[in-house]
């Protein structure tokens, strides 16, 4: 860089104090770029689900919920979601009486998860800033402290779903958000009208929304 400078001040025909302006503008110039590069932000990881339906991309709020997307990751580097699917579609056609429906689809490893895997802490929407909004994805629990390879994408709003007095849960912890999709919001609405029977449900499950025919997760890959 510095022999660049070099020969832009060698070839200039104006007086010595036009070039030593020229050299220290052009100079000023690179270190602004230069400044301007090293403090540009890493942009977020994303995740590519592919399905026999198509693909999906996530972008992952690791600066927000970095316990939840670094357990995602991990998960999917394993290549714990490959041969999985999306088995759960909950609509208003299907919700239980009672209460406000919620508009979501369900996938992972399995409804019960991944056998011996660990549950991760819980990372609340009150702490991480995130929210059940349309294409948030977030995890699956039971008990807090239980999520490890199941996780739900929002096809509409739904609060309800958040921390806090007054929202679906009784604990009122919510569940964890740690994404959202950016790309392939149409691959998932498909996938949400799939057709759901009460008969694929697990035995205390009293509701119909497990898929008939559940998609399959081909793959989940994970780019910085």
């Amino acid at each position: 860089m510095a022999a660049a400078l070099s020969d832009i001040v060698a070839n200039h025909h104006e007086g010595p104090a036009m070039i030593r302006f020229t050299a220290l503008s052009l100079t000023a110039t690179l270190l602004v770029a230069c400044s301007a590069t090293s403090d540009a932000p890493d942009a977020p990881p994303r995740a590519i689900i592919e399905t026999s339906a198509g693909s999906i991309t996530v972008e992952l709020a690791e600066d927000a919920a970095p316990i939840t997307v670094a357990n995602f990751i991990a998960h999917a580097e394993a290549g714990h979601f490959n041969g999985g699917s999306f088995y759960r579609s909950v609509r208003d056609d299907n919700e239980r009486e009672g209460v406000d429906p919620m508009n979501l689809i369900q996938g992972g490893y399995g409804f019960d998860g991944l056998p011996g895997a660990e549950g991760i802490e819980h990372e609340p929407t009150t702490a991480t800033g995130l929210t059940h909004r349309r294409g948030a994805i977030s995890m699956g629990r039971f008990e807090v402290g239980t999520a490890a390879t199941e996780f739900f994408i929002m096809v509409n709003d739904y609060p309800g779903l958040d921390a806090g007095p007054g929202t679906r849960n009784p604990d009122e912890a919510g569940y964890a958000v740690f994404g959202q999709v950016i790309e392939g919001m149409d691959v998932v609405e498909d996938i949400w009208m799939r057709e759901t029977s009460p008969e694929p449900a697990p035995d205390d499950f009293q509701y119909p929304q497990f898929m008939v025919e559940p998609v399959t997760i081909v793959s989940v890959r994970i780019e910085d």
